[in-house]
């Protein structure tokens, strides 16, 4: 199962053997409606080490009540040594979370979480609760879950990002196994008054050591995020597409070597090529302990894969 080497001087290292993290979101919906696995392409779980479901969340009352299938997929990916999360949250407002995290509904949430890690065989939670999502209770939601958690050896992690670094705790940053950080949206569809890159490296950059040098957090415990879309601009400002990077590659194929190509409708859609990514790879080796991905089904297949990009730096193919 192990099915490629990293060279570190004369010693190859394989997958299993290093501690550099691929990070893969998952959308969840596809998942469970290909339960059987029929549709999906899933060769990416050769060449990730975790594999987040984005996104598993409760009802307004915190419970877990839909079947959600992804049994096989989790079995799936256990056979390839790959540990699968359950991301919470997600981009948006959930208003009924800043309920769910007060003192008198936090342990009742922090059990159903347990309980859904338990009864499909999870690795651990992924806490992707963003903007106002962080409140006033995240500290103690964080701390607490990690408790529960640590008691089954399962993980905690999180996904964060630098624009609202004021909102997070040290008391709950350090709580997490590793931290996945969303290096990219800098700009977007909520600005098309701003059009450029949204994930330019020196973003990339400036997110490491933020969070090493500013927040004092180890550099094995950051994940550099890694986007594989892209937003185009119009010239009227008015409007963003949005496009997966298997999108923008079938639209041109030379593209997989640039950061930005023109479309029709004079727009100008921007994005991470090959060659970025793979810098940013290689970024991730000297100042983080892996790289995440958002998201796995956005990617290119056969030599325009960037998932193929990173894992050649990896393991140095």
């Amino acid at each position: 199962m192990l099915i490629s080497a990293r060279v570190i001087g004369q010693t190859k290292v394989t997958r299993s053997e290093t501690d550099f993290k691929i990070v893969g979101y998952v959308p969840l919906r596809p998942v469970i409606a290909d339960s059987n696995q029929t549709v999906l392409d899933y060769s990416f779980l050769d060449k990730i080490t975790h594999a987040n479901l984005a996104f598993i969340n409760p009802d307004t009352s915190g419970n877990f009540l839909q079947d959600l299938r992804i049994s096989s997929f989790i079995g799936m990916a256990h056979a390839k040594n790959v540990k699968v999360l359950a991301s919470i949250g997600g981009g948006g407002p959930h208003k009924y979370y800043s309920g769910l995290l007060k003192d008198d509904k936090r342990n009742i949430f922090i059990s159903n979480l347990v309980s859904l890690v338990t009864k499909y065989d999870l690795d651990g939670i992924d806490v992707d609760l963003e903007d106002d999502d962080i409140d006033i209770n995240y500290e103690n939601f964080v701390v607490a879950l990690s408790e529960a958690l640590r008691q089954r050896d399962k993980l905690i992690t999180a996904a964060i990002a630098t624009v609202y670094k004021d909102r997070l705790a040290d008391g709950a940053l350090q709580r997490f196994d590793f931290i996945n950080i969303m290096s990219y949206d800098h700009t977007g569809p909520w600005r098309p008054d701003n059009p450029g890159p949204h994930s330019p490296f020196i973003m990339a950059v400036d997110d490491l050591e933020y969070w090493n040098k500013v927040r004092s957090i180890p550099k094995e415990k950051l994940v550099l995020g890694l986007p594989f879309y892209g937003y185009g601009f119009s010239s009227t400002n008015t409007s963003v597409l949005t496009m997966d990077y298997k999108q923008i590659v079938s639209s041109l194929p030379e593209s997989v070597s640039q950061d930005s190509i023109n479309l029709p409708g004079d727009v100008i859609m921007y994005y991470n090529g090959i060659p970025t990514l793979k810098r940013k790879t290689a970024l991730a080796e000297e100042n983080a302990g892996g790289v995440m991905i958002w998201q796995l089904l956005g990617d290119a297949s056969g030599e325009n894969s960037l998932l193929e990009a990173i894992h050649q730096v990896v393991y140095k193919k």
